[in-house]
């Protein structure tokens, strides 16, 4: 093998770990101190030999509050007993945020959006709510989070 052949396969196994690096490297929402611990959903992801299954993130709901009130997302989230749920909140003032039934508060503020990261291990109907919302007098339900029997 030639100078210029071992240098092209160098810059291709460069360009194949750069690649890699980006695609499995957190994301900011990952890197939060405000995520609660968690175990990984039990038959999502992807197979890596010998039966190993490497859980893939879940899809984040994005939920975004504007003055006390939500402007964009979902009201109702309906999840299967056992799934791995990511809820992301911003807002554009402080906000103290409770997922009841769960019992996970979080503290939001402008620039920096809270994720909510559990399993649903609990079947039922669970209100995520604002209480700064509620403090002002407000309509303090950000979102219902329904989790339906596996």
């Amino acid at each position: 093998m030639s100078s210029r052949q071992r240098l092209l396969v160098l810059a291709a196994a460069v360009v194949v770990a750069v690649i890699a690096f980006v695609a499995v490297r957190p994301s900011d929402d990952d890197k939060s101190s405000n995520t609660a611990n968690t175990t990984p959903q039990h038959g999502t992801g992807t197979t890596t030999g010998a039966d190993e299954v490497t859980p893939s993130p879940p899809a984040a709901q994005r939920i975004v509050i504007r003055d006390n009130k939500v402007v964009k997302g979902p009201t109702s989230i309906e999840v299967t007993k056992g799934d791995h749920v990511r809820i992301v909140v911003s807002t554009n003032q402080e906000d103290d945020l409770h997922l009841h039934g769960y019992d996970i508060e979080k503290t939001a503020e402008p620039g920096k959006p809270v994720t909510f990261v559990f399993d649903a291990t609990i079947e039922g109907k669970f209100e995520l709510e604002s209480h700064t919302a509620e403090d002002a007098g407000l309509n303090p339900r950000v979102a219902d989070i329904l989790v339906e029997p596996s």
